[in-house]
């Protein structure tokens, strides 16, 4: 159980930080490098708002903010379950196999481009941080 026990008070001690040192202030946890040189919104950008507006119980705001990052919030959840319950009754940490694995991330990867480049253009400006 080490990993999973690891990995969820790592992930709680950021959203801690997170909910007390808010993100909406401009630089306050650093600049994505990647909107600082082109101007565009990256996959994640947002993501620490939403952080942020979901620790305060705000949905829509942190929709607004990142709605992928929205999304994936119950998918890693059940991805983290997932990886504990085999942890705790000792089953082996088995993955999908190599296909579906390849699918999955292939399947992914495609989302969060079409999320990238959508929000970038004129008709996703709803998904701007």
């Amino acid at each position: 159980m080490r990993g999973p026990l690891l990995t969820a008070a790592g992930v709680g001690v950021l959203t801690v930080a997170l909910h007390f040192r808010d993100p909406h202030t401009s630089g306050s946890w650093g600049l994505c490098p990647f909107k600082l040189f082109t101007g565009l919104d990256c996959p994640g950008c947002g993501g620490l708002r939403a952080v942020n507006d979901l620790t305060n119980g705000d949905v829509s705001a942190a929709a607004s903010s990142n709605l992928l990052f929205v999304l994936m919030v119950p998918v890693l959840v059940l991805w983290w379950l997932r990886w504990a319950v085999r942890a705790w009754t000792g089953a082996p940490a088995h993955e999908p196999a190599p296909g579906r694995a390849r699918v999955l991330a292939v399947g992914l990867g495609v989302v969060a481009l079409v999320f990238w480049v959508v929000r970038n253009t004129p008709w996703g400006t709803w998904l701007h941080s």
